[in-house]
């Protein structure tokens, strides 16, 4: 049997660059052969999103806004600090547009999956504000392209090293939609804790991890917090806020994670989403601001999605000890009733 079909758009928006700013362009440069390489994977047309399209999980006032300002460019609009230039709206269209384009041939050739490679990222962006570097939170306007659809549940997964309080803002009324995040404790934007969400217990997981994290960490909250819980959803789509700033290199977080590491938790996801969704799945790139740690660990998820035997990259494994997350994943299992 032959495997999945890969479907990937390619928006790396050149001209949304602020000086030195650690979210540019330079964190794709070393990922720029992927839409040229002979590997089968089948590339989809960036177009952009429409309003319409993105008024679904952003306040059309904030949409109109976000395009004014923008022209005004170049400035910076938060304290993150997030940026805008005279491309950046249309760039963000683009990102957005990007990863519902894949979602679509992912939806329409299933079993198959999906990544969309595109910046800016989006998971801090709330329905009403940018932050963090995002602009339109673009995972969140593939996940209500899907529900309009009849996908349900739908189940987001966000690796990043960063909580992605834009996402479970937007979605935390939403009984149709699941968020299950993984990220660094006490850094930006502050939010993520075991109890962040009293409200939707169940349906909003975040396991807060301490510094240094890595393989064995992760690997230990996918398999005994992300997979029984999801089992028990059975999502119909699996959308992945895939950040790669969780890599032991990155410069702005201080996490553990591998290129290796990575691949493991694609190897999961992918289980989990042939196992209840008909194998759709969509990985959208977040964050990441070494661009080596970028290039090696997007590889490996990319390889991973082709079936392939993943390459340990040249930076190999962290050099750092991990901490013991026994505690952190028995008390995530009986928040959510998994012990």
């Amino acid at each position: 049997m032959s495997a999945p079909r890969v479907y990937a758009a390619w928006a790396p928006a050149p001209e949304h660059r602020y000086g030195d700013h650690p979210e540019g362009p330079q964190r794709l440069t070393l990922l720029h052969d992927l839409p040229q390489a002979d590997d089968g994977a089948h590339w989809v047309e960036p177009t952009p999103a429409e309003v319409e399209v993105l008024a679904r999980v952003h306040d059309p006032r904030y949409i109109e806004y976000l395009q004014a300002i923008a022209a005004q460019g170049p400035a910076v609009i938060d304290y993150a600090p997030t940026y805008v230039t005279p491309s950046s709206f249309a760039d963000a269209q683009r990102a957005a547009g990007a990863t519902v384009a894949v979602l679509q041939a992912v939806v329409e050739h299933a079993p198959a999956r999906g990544f969309a490679w595109v910046r800016p990222p989006g998971h801090h962006a709330t329905r009403t504000q940018a932050m963090g570097f995002c602009l339109f939170n673009n995972v969140a306007v593939a996940a209500a392209h899907a529900l309009a659809q009849g996908l349900e549940p739908v189940l987001i997964v966000d690796f990043d090293a960063h909580h992605g309080n834009g996402t479970q803002a937007i979605f935390a009324h939403e009984p149709r939609v699941a968020y299950f995040s993984t990220h660094q404790e006490g850094i930006y934007p502050g939010t993520g804790d075991f109890d962040d969400a009293p409200h939707a217990r169940g349906r909003i997981v975040n396991v807060p991890l301490p510094a240094l994290t890595g393989d064995a960490g992760y690997a230990r909250a996918f398999e005994q917090v992300l997979l029984p819980w999801a089992r028990a959803l059975q999502p119909a789509l699996v959308l992945v806020s895939a950040g790669f700033d969780a890599h032991w290199r990155d410069p702005l977080t201080q996490l553990g994670l591998s290129a290796r590491g990575f691949a493991h938790l694609a190897r999961l996801l992918l289980q989990l989403a042939a196992e209840s969704a008909q194998g759709r799945i969509v990985f959208v790139l977040e964050g990441g601001y070494d661009p080596q740690a970028v290039a090696e660990s997007g590889r490996a998820v990319w390889a991973v999605l082709h079936d392939r035997e993943a390459p340990a990259g040249a930076l190999g494994p962290s050099p750092y000890p991990e901490p013991d997350i026994a505690d952190r994943v028995h008390y995530a299992r009986r928040l959510h009733g998994l012990a």
